[in-house]
């Protein structure tokens, strides 16, 4: 009789020609008398009891068949000028960030150089620390302290301390807080295993927008999201452990978004240039079709190097995108984040085949994944309060003070301003069009490292320490 409950019937998977769908009813009544099997996720059936999966009906998802784009190395990187812009804008601003915390970390609110320069790798300073404090004389002030003839100290502009104290507020505000939360409760419900080490969220501090001192600030304030444990298999040995599990966070962008547009399909957005031949388009298409599985998803039964396994990846790289304040990461710290989830190979997999979904910049000398579907003309669509505050840093990293620019002005020759005021122009053009323009990513960092020789050069002819005090100084340090 259809009334008795025939659990295996319900657990085989079914031939491709026949997709039935069982009610949830059914699904309860199996769990009430048997009890839900170990691995029901891995046999096909989609939904949990405890991911609030008995809602809905529940599919039986088929054998894959469609395996991934067989030629991806014919498609071919093109730049997109308006997304590399994006990433230029940002030039120096971790570091001068970095250095603005550890003076403003002293209580003397400042530091001497020979301090800053033993910890130049540490705070990320791209070139020598004098030159790159000289470079920004509205972010950086030198001073002797008192009548002493020693060695230089560094201290912060009123500009910076300005900012720095709308910086400290934001942090502390109680909405912001509860933002940093739900970040990091979602990356947790991500992750297979429901942790993330201490040292993983160390390094994607910036792209969360974690404040420096997050796990004492941050953390204890939510004890029923999560907690910190010890682990042994990682550097500092603390991992960030989810306390309970929340199915109103479990809800992705795309799903968000779904609501809105009335479809689940991703966003594909090429560079003007692009070229898809037919081949590829039609696999484009078809990928797009299949059905999206939520990040949030147990996808354990999707078969391995499959388009379905390939979506599901490209939909958990989407949302850790979309988790990040700026909408982009280093490639690197992207791929770490991959490892400790289990999926550095389907990261890699779908930066390669989804270019109309993830852009690689190669600008800044790094590598930097951007979503897409963030910008529009190179600038971010939603504009996060803390990158609100960054892009101010940034306009103050590049206000140049009067003295300064009164030296720079009785130096330059009237044809050097005409040059000048073209290149701007072209700069601004490059913000708002999406060129094409095929890159080779590895000639990228060789351009780089010429035009941090110019900026060193620059920051030489503002003044530098003489040859014999820098002799004299190294000598001492």
């Amino acid at each position: 009789m259809k009334q008795d409950l025939d659990l295996e019937g319900l657990l085989l998977r079914p031939s491709p020609a026949r997709r039935p769908t069982y009610p949830a009813s059914l699904f309860e009544e199996v769990v009430k008398t048997c009890g839900v099997p170990r691995g029901l996720g891995d046999l096909g059936i989609m939904g949990s009891c405890c991911r609030g999966g008995l809602g809905r009906n529940i599919p039986i998802i088929e054998e894959q068949h469609r395996t991934l784009y067989d030629a991806v190395g014919s498609i071919k990187c093109v730049r997109d000028r308006g997304l590399d812009h994006a990433v230029e804008r940002e030039r120096h601003l971790k570091p001068v960030i970095n250095l603005k915390d550890f003076i403003i970390s002293e209580p003397s609110k400042s530091l001497p150089l020979s301090a800053i320069a033993e910890s130049e790798e540490a705070l990320q300073i791209p070139f020598r620390s004098i030159d790159f404090i000289r470079k920004y004389p509205s972010i950086f002030q030198e001073f002797h302290p008192g009548s002493l003839n020693i060695h230089p100290h560094i201290k912060l502009t009123p500009e910076t301390l300005a900012l720095n104290s709308e910086e400290n507020l934001l942090y502390q505000s109680v909405n912001y807080k509860q933002e940093i939360a739900g970040r990091l409760l979602k990356l947790l419900m991500i992750s297979r295993i429901n942790k993330l080490p201490i040292s993983l969220l160390e390094r994607l501090k910036w792209e969360l927008g974690l404040p420096g001192d997050f796990e004492n600030i941050v953390i204890p304030e939510f004890p029923d999201y999560f907690r910190v444990i010890s682990g042994n298999s990682f550097e500092n040995g603390k991992m960030l452990e989810l306390v309970c599990w929340s199915d109103e966070f479990a809800v992705s962008e795309m799903e968000n978004k779904a609501v809105k547009n009335g479809k689940n399909e991703f966003c594909l957005k090429y560079t003007k240039g692009f070229e898809m031949d037919k081949k590829y388009k039609k696999w484009v298409d078809e990928w797009q079709k299949l059905p999206y599985v939520s990040p949030y998803q147990n996808a354990m039964h999707l078969v391995a190097k499959s388009d379905e396994s390939d979506k599901w990846a490209v939909a958990v790289l989407h949302e850790v995108l979309s988790l990040f304040v700026g909408k982009k990461a280093e490639k690197e710290n992207v791929l770490y984040l991959g490892e400790c989830l289990g999926l550095r190979s389907r990261f890699k997999s779908a930066l390669l085949h989804h270019p109309g979904i993830f852009y690689l910049s190669s600008k800044i000398r790094t590598h930097t994944v951007v979503l897409r579907e963030g910008y529009k003309r190179g600038m971010l669509i939603e504009r996060h309060p803390l990158m609100q505050l960054r892009f101010k840093y940034a306009h103050l990293m590049n206000t140049m003070k009067e003295e300064n620019k009164t030296k720079s002005d009785q130096q330059k020759t009237g044809s050097d301003l005409k040059s000048g005021e073209g290149e701007e122009v072209q700069g601004d053009e490059c913000g708002e069009e999406e060129d094409a323009e095929i890159c080779d990513l590895s000639d990228d960092y060789e351009e780089e490292e010429e035009e941090e020789e110019e900026e060193v050069e620059n920051a030489n002819k503002r003044g530098r320490l003489n040859r014999k005090g820098c002799e004299i100084w190294r000598g001492k340090r």
